[in-house]
């Protein structure tokens, strides 16, 4: 994106982190931003420094596990405009180490639960160079919530649209209706 924090980009007149709070908000008071320089959040949220900077989302992953004050971390990336907070508390019911949604184009660990278990193995993968994501760790307990059963929280297919580029971003702007849709039906 240029250099453009994504968090502010606007849509639908409100930035996405400002639609990311408004839902986080109501599900826990402990928010905090994992980025590697510091005054790089667009909101007035505690910033953590990358433990495991130029290791990409697994790195951002592992210092949100080992920095949160809970047991379980939900970790969401900051271009996710359109959270789903029922599907977000279904996910924190559900005891696992992670608890990972599998939508059409795999895994989204960047709108996932860990728990502290996954830390090690995760840091192990980094120190090895493997740092793709969308592995989970091993020898843990994953629920991964699938196809079918995310449908029930995202019939309109938005809850994985995020805004990577310029045309993701005009993208989002163009689904901003059917959002505004799904709240008024109170999905």
């Amino acid at each position: 994106m240029g250099g453009v924090r994504k968090g502010s980009l606007v849509i639908d007149g409100i930035a996405i982190i400002d639609r990311q709070l408004a839902v986080l908000r109501e599900i826990t008071p402990s928010i905090f931003v994992v980025s590697s320089a510091m005054g790089a959040a667009d909101a007035d949220l505690p910033i953590v420094r990358d433990r495991m900077p130029d290791c990409g989302a697994l790195g951002g992953i592992y210092t949100a596990i080992v920095s949160s004050p809970a047991e379980r971390t939900l970790v969401l990336a900051c271009d996710l405009p359109f959270l789903n907070p029922a599907l977000i508390e279904h996910m924190a019911g559900i005891d696992a180490d992670v608890v990972i949604p599998r939508g059409a184009r795999g895994y989204e660990p960047l709108h996932a639960i860990y728990s502290r278990a996954c830390a090690e193995p995760i840091r192990q993968r980094i120190e090895r160079g493997d740092l793709a994501a969308s592995v989970l760790p091993k020898n843990l307990r994953v629920v991964e919530i699938g196809p079918e059963e995310l449908a029930a929280y995202d019939g309109e297919g938005l809850l994985f649209v995020n805004v990577n580029t310029p045309h993701d971003y005009e993208r989002a702007k163009e689904l901003q209706g059917r959002d505004r849709i799904m709240d008024e039906l109170g999905r």
